[in-house]
């Protein structure tokens, strides 16, 4: 874990570069202040008025630093929060800062598990994924505005449900992100420090079998398993796992019967699918859909259905070397970054799936997200901001 806060010496930074960093090294306590008020307010994914409640939060701050805001409201998720550092007309696509403020956790969680401190290590629900990462989003844009020095416009994009698959977020992500020159996603960074250049897609389905009751005693004959039917399908499906091809199908939630004493009239199971390259999802969804169809017991009927999906992060050449200017940014700042490839999804991947370059995990570094042992390294909170900065700051001019 990083320890450094300021910037050494370095004759690689021009004066504009020290203007930012600088500022940056001296915004610590707002931003850990910042982060308590966000980890402290429930947002859970469901909990539209706790999720708006953080998002108004960010728009309050926006507000306090000149920042235009516009806000894409929603009946059942959280609002989606837009901002700029100004509204002057141009041509050139913009530089987008992205995150999400949903959680997994449910409401009371934050009153449980209060944002606090031990040891330089923060912890709370939300704190790393991604709080902490859309506080840093905010002080980034905030002093681009403050000294400009931004190559190409700035816009920034606060979602609210991301941890459910974005249902609400993914049309006008995938909206922006057509609009974008580039996209920055601010999950946390792993817990070894590097960043993510590439993930896995997955897509999470529903699978219900129809079956017939009977008594199981009186007329067992006449009844047709639902469970029975499920145990099949299950062990099919569970074969599709490839480890070294990186498919891998995960049946997590198992539900059926009534009564111990009936043939179970019906069953339902949860499936997880991952998978690297978009063609793998073609092609196991169809192997799904044929399980799906087959007959295991006769008379028993099975539905499959999608429920959510999050697209591959794939790297293009564009997107290394967006990475390799970042790792040299990170340098800069004394932070040596390495690239790692997660098995997890987040909304980058559909990002990169409309073409553009993206770079996910740019946020401060964490762990353990989606358990009570969350936590976030507070220390890297201005490091990872000002290797942002600085990233931004040294892209190449647009064609």
């Amino acid at each position: 874990m990083t320890t450094i806060t300021t910037p050494p010496p370095s004759t690689d930074l021009t004066p504009e570069e020290t203007e930012i960093t600088t500022w940056l090294a001296g915004q610590h306590e707002a931003m850990v202040d910042l982060l308590a008020e966000v980890v402290n307010i429930d947002s859970g994914s469901y909990d539209k008025a706790g999720v708006d409640e953080v998002g108004q939060r960010f728009v309050a701050f926006f507000d306090g630093h000149d920042m235009p805001t516009e806000i894409e409201q929603h009946e059942t998720y959280g609002d989606a929060i837009h901002v700029q550092l100004d509204t002057k007309p141009t041509n050139e696509k913009p530089i987008l800062l992205m995150g999400h403020r949903d959680t997994v956790f449910s409401k009371g969680e934050a009153g449980r598990r209060p944002f606090k401190i031990v040891d330089g290590i923060a912890h709370g629900p939300g704190v790393s994924d991604m709080k902490a990462g859309l506080v840093m989003n905010a002080f980034v844009l905030a002093a681009f505005k403050k000294f400009g020095s931004n190559p190409a416009p700035l816009r920034g994009l606060i979602t609210s449900d991301e941890e459910i698959a974005s249902p609400s977020s993914r049309p006008i992500i995938e909206r922006v992100a057509r609009e974008s020159r580039c996209v920055f996603n601010a999950e946390p960074s792993r817990p070894t420090g590097a960043v993510v250049t590439g993930r896995k897609g997955g897509v999470f389905m529903r699978l219900t079998v129809e079956g017939k009751a009977a008594h199981s005693g009186g007329n067992f004959e006449k009844g047709i398993s639902a469970i029975g039917d499920m145990a099949h399908r299950i062990v099919a499906i569970h074969a599709l796992t490839d480890v070294p091809a990186g498919i891998t199908l995960n049946v997590g939630i198992v539900q059926g019967g009534t009564s111990v004493n009936m043939t179970a009239p019906t069953c339902e199971a949860r499936i997880d699918m991952r998978y690297v390259e978009p063609e793998q999802r073609v092609a196991t969804l169809d192997a799904l859909c044929q399980i799906a169809e087959a007959t295991h017991i006769e008379g028993a009927t099975a539905k499959l259905e999608v429920l959510g999906e999050f697209l591959p992060l794939v790297q293009s050449a564009d997107g290394e070397a967006m990475f390799e200017n970042y790792q040299r940014a990170a340098q800069a700042v004394g932070v040596s970054i390495t690239g790692e490839f997660s098995g997890g999804c987040a909304d980058s991947g559909f990002t990169a799936g409309v073409g553009c370059p993206t770079l996910c995990s740019m946020g401060p570094v964490g762990g353990n997200a989606h358990t009570p042992e969350e936590f976030m390294d507070v220390s890297s909170l201005v490091p990872r901001a000002q290797a942002l900065a600085l990233a931004i700051m040294r892209l190449p001019t647009a064609a």
